[in-house]
């Protein structure tokens, strides 16, 4: 028997002014989005903003519907639309936000599995990583690529 052991790195900041501008936007986008939300049964909102290479920034949010599970996540939401827009385009960053009884979360929300899977595809598509920047009031967290949160990933390997 081998003991495996799998390490991620994660950076945490304290405040939004620790980013660049264009992050700063960034994040300020998903924080901003997160109003638009239909979460009408969970009254749990999710903003999403994509930053793409060419310096675009798609927003999107979450939709709940009462025949779960035909919702959809802002992450998704976000990265669908940036790449039916922008086929070609890379996506650089994404920013993530949640809000819930009248307050955005202290602690930043990470996205679903689908999500992780959908953020690594996108990767694997551009042949490049993702800025994953997960805000929280408390603190903001940042993974390098979406394989930190998803170390275990399926990929087209399988299908060969």
């Amino acid at each position: 028997m081998n003991n495996l052991q799998i390490n991620i790195n994660i950076l945490e900041y304290k405040d939004i002014t620790e980013f660049k501008n264009i992050y700063q936007d960034l994040i300020n986008s998903a924080r901003n989005t997160v109003f638009f939300a239909y979460a009408p049964y969970s009254k749990f909102k999710v903003g999403a903003a994509v930053l793409l290479e060419n310096g675009e920034i798609i927003t999107g949010t979450n939709q709940e519907n009462s025949a779960y599970p035909s919702g959809m996540c802002a992450e998704r939401v976000a990265i669908f639309y940036a790449n039916s827009k922008f086929p070609n385009i890379p996506v650089k960053a994404l920013a993530v936000c949640a809000y819930h009884n009248e307050k955005y979360l202290k602690i930043p929300t990470p996205p679903c599995g689908s999500c992780r899977q959908v953020i690594l595809e996108t990767e694997v598509r551009f042949k490049k990583p993702i800025d994953i920047i997960l805000y929280g009031t408390d603190k903001i967290l940042v993974f390098k690529s979406a394989k930190d949160m998803l170390p275990l990933s399926f990929s087209e390997d399988f299908l060969k």
